[in-house]
């Protein structure tokens, strides 16, 4: 079992609190409160990072939802959701199993598959296996990174870039290693992972600016702090953080309008 509260969830996950509280009420995760932090199963961390990529793919709640209800009726009693996958094709859900792929709504089989050109011929190719492998291989190296953060931060820290070798696109892990190197006063290297992966995404961006910050390259962090919050309007911290280097920056206007942003959302939360 891993503890994590709101806070961490959402870094890990971008899912909010509501989001999780409605897994939850669905039956789909199953946390157990311990002292002040909920501790959640891999069978839960599954779950909640399956429901995060749907969500990045614009698959309503709604779907996301139904989908999984109907995932768990359908295994065996004795079976757990990490025992197969989603993805989204499209606008669509497809439930991954072994090297099958069928969409949920209609229960018809697809394949993954990739068509390329080579000496002006086309040739499909199938990609079912390697996805399947790869999908797996990733989750199970980024388990055992989140199971050795408190414990081995450099195990954990092998375990993220063995995650991201097996799969480059692997978002919780680019951000968890980077801040696990930032941690460790290898700013340099941690910059390199933020960068590397080129995803736009609130907290990674974020991230990188806190360490853009450290290394005293202010103009760029707020930059980035700025590119946070056009991906996520909403980010708290990214306004305060920009309060105080505008402030610093001698711009009294600017840092007036991110410290009132703030504080508007944080009366807002209360």
């Amino acid at each position: 079992m891993h503890a994590y509260d709101t806070k961490d969830l959402e870094r890990l996950f971008g899912l909010p609190a509501s989001a999780v509280r409605a897994l939850a009420r669905a039956g789909h995760i199953n946390p157990v409160r311990r002292g002040s932090k909920l501790h959640y199963s891999f069978h839960d961390l599954v779950v909640l990072r399956t429901a995060s990529a749907l969500r990045a793919a614009k698959i309503s709640s709604q779907k996301i939802n139904k989908t999984l209800q109907e995932l768990r009726s359908a295994l065996p009693a004795d079976s757990a959701l990490n025992q197969v996958s989603l993805t989204a094709l499209g606008n669509r859900i497809a439930i991954r199993e072994g090297q099958t792929l069928r969409e949920s709504e209609s229960g018809q089989y697809a394949l993954a598959l990739e068509i390329v050109e080579e000496k002006g011929r086309l040739h499909v190719i199938t990609r079912q296996d390697d996805a399947a492998a790869t999908d797996t291989s990733a989750e199970e190296h980024f388990a055992k990174g989140l199971a050795l953060e408190e414990t081995d931060p450099p195990a954990a820290r092998s375990a993220y870039e063995a995650t991201l070798k097996a799969d480059p696109n692997h978002l919780e892990a680019r951000i968890n290693l980077g801040r696990l190197l930032h941690l460790d006063g290898r700013l340099a290297e941690a910059e390199q992972v933020y960068r590397f992966g080129g995803q736009a995404e609130p907290f990674l961006v974020f991230n990188l600016a806190v360490l853009l910050e450290d290394l005293g390259r202010e103009p760029e962090a707020i930059v980035a702090y700025r590119e946070a919050l056009a991906l996520d309007p909403q980010f708290a911290d990214a306004h305060f953080n920009l309060a105080r280097l505008y402030e610093r920056a001698r711009d009294p206007k600017s840092s007036l309008r991110h410290l009132l942003a703030y504080r508007r959302m944080m009366d807002q939360g209360a």
